[in-house]
């Protein structure tokens, strides 16, 4: 089954509903089912067929949704790389699975005119200012083409590439079947219902959405720079539209967060708030929950090859579980999600794992309250990448099923929920033992005045780098601080800017943070 069919059955249905709002633009269903296949007929006028990769740079919006929906329905596949990740990361992509065609911003044709690897794809459309290729807008002009090619469970549907352990590119080659799949328990874990307006900061969730037949509501912000939004149009729109629900990074929701509490807005109307992509602390949820009494304000645990795997809402976590993350437990993930199966076997992350039947599998099974590295499998977990790049370091296989191993450690606790203890690679092993980051970092965040907790291991210190909020007063959050992880055995705490990735503006850069801190801390202290 094509995937598009599933929006295409949502413009059957209710062809008048919005599907997607964007500042002043509203598209129904119907539209988008229309406008789609004006722009599938100029694919296949410009020569492209089944199984062609397309490079889209089109951030969230209108255009996005049309591009992928008419890609689909001539059987192309969506080929999305992070311009951020630097020239050399976006040729070795494209080296991977080189696009028959671009569509891209003007900004993005600028980048394509910088850089031969983009240069030397054959097709080149622009949503903007044309650059010496093709106008994204002559798909206007086309007749519509209804036809929707039928497709394999198998066929790819979209393709993104992030970084892997050795810094080559691993291509997430999205089938249909599995944007199916996901589609299916993103709908049922974040409760969707036909009609609904829901504020969607993440395209793939944008596009459950829409399978599901909820109305997106676009913010009007730069999304790919969570942390750095500006709240004051989010909180109009959410005034102005009112949406039901809200899924976004925990950078993204601090932003709004902050501007409610001096004043600037209020997140008070919506009923549901999903947030997820990066660790999700406690303290956000509380801050969320009061700001939205009445609204169920859950984490969503999960990556970029099994999203979702576990989920918790606020008002779900006992005092006993508050308690436990305050006192270095870890962080809790929650309840897995259907269609997860789940894990936790001895930490061996770094080394390959060969494949093994069943009864060695469930002898490798630690038990609950045993930490180790936890692995994944269902029918919305990726069970390859392009080409296997990757494939050795993140895959196993027990029998003919394939498990995911996500590369973060954490535990079952005795009602078969999930706690973190942050990444495999993030752990400190000593001569007083094993410390978990997220075990010091929950705990650090318990502290009022703490922004940001970062625990790391270097030149035989345990080290704990913290930034402080604005209105926090130094010595006296610092002294704080230092109690709260007293049981840890830190040998040091700096204050200090602690380094994000790039995408979510919320995970640790560790190795960032070892480089900023060799500055600070003198060789052999």
């Amino acid at each position: 089954m094509n995937l598009v069919e599933l929006l295409l059955a949502q413009a059957r249905s209710h062809p008048l509903q919005p599907a997607i709002i964007h500042g002043p633009r509203t598209m129904t269903f119907g539209q988008l089912d229309e406008d789609s296949a004006r722009a599938a007929a100029m694919f296949r006028q410009a020569g492209l067929a089944v199984g062609d990769a397309v490079l889209v740079f089109i951030p969230m919006g209108v255009e996005l949704y049309v591009a992928l929906a008419a890609l689909w329905r001539v059987g192309l596949v969506a080929l999305v790389v992070d311009p951020s990740a630097g020239p050399g990361h976006l040729a070795r992509s494209v080296a991977r699975l080189p696009p028959k065609a671009f569509i891209g911003t003007a900004m993005a044709q600028l980048l394509r005119l910088r850089h031969a690897a983009l240069r030397r794809i054959p097709l080149a459309w622009s949503t903007g200012v044309p650059w010496g290729c093709r106008r994204w807008s002559r798909w206007r002009a086309q007749p519509p083409d209804q036809r929707v090619e039928a497709l394999a469970d198998a066929h790819p549907a979209l393709v993104t590439f992030t970084s892997g352990s050795t810094g080559e590119p691993k291509g997430a080659v999205r089938s249909h079947g599995f944007l199916r799949a996901q589609h299916a328990t993103v709908a049922a874990s974040l409760d969707h219902q036909v009609g609904a307006l829901d504020l969607a900061t993440l395209p793939i969730f944008a596009l459950a959405n829409l399978a599901s037949g909820q109305t997106v509501l676009i913010p009007d912000a730069d999304v790919r720079h969570p942390g750095r939004v500006v709240a004051g149009p989010v909180l109009a729109q959410l005034a102005r539209h009112r949406p039901r629900s809200a899924v976004a990074s925990p950078a993204f929701f601090t932003r709004l967060v902050e501007a409610c509490e001096r004043g600037e807005g209020s997140l008070g109307a919506l009923q549901a708030i999903y947030t997820g992509g990066a660790p999700v602390f406690p303290q956000l949820l509380s801050r969320l929950q009061a700001l939205a009494p009445q609204a169920r304000v859950v984490a969503v645990y999960g990556s970029t090859e099994a999203e979702p795997i576990a989920e918790i809402a606020y008002r779900d976590m006992a005092p006993e579980d508050l308690a436990a993350q305050r006192g270095g437990k870890g962080l809790l993930a929650g309840v897995l999600v259907p269609g997860i199966a789940l894990a936790i076997l001895p930490d061996r992350w770094g080394t390959p794992l060969t494949a093994m039947d069943e009864p060695a599998f469930q002898q490798a099974r630690l038990p609950a309250g045993a930490a180790g590295e936890i692995t994944v499998a269902g029918s919305h977990v990726l069970g390859g990448y392009l080409g296997g790049q990757g494939d050795a370091e993140t895959k196993f296989q027990v029998g003919a099923r394939i498990w995911h191993r996500t590369g973060d450690a954490g535990y079952l606790d005795g009602r078969g929920r999930l706690w973190l203890l942050g990444r495999c690679g993030a752990r400190i092993h000593d001569a007083r033992g094993t410390l978990h980051p997220f075990t010091v970092e929950t705990a650090a965040l318990t502290v009022a005045g703490v922004r940001r907790a970062a625990l790391i291991g270097l030149e035989g210190q345990r080290i704990l780098a913290f930034e402080l909020e604005a209105t926090a007063e130094t010595s006296a959050t610092s002294a704080a601080l230092r109690q709260a992880v007293a049981w840890a055995g830190i040998d040091t705490c700096v204050s200090m800017p602690i380094p994000l990735d790039r995408r979510h503006n919320a995970k640790v850069d560790y190795p960032a943070l070892a480089t900023a801190l060799r500055t600070r801390i003198p060789h052999g202290q």
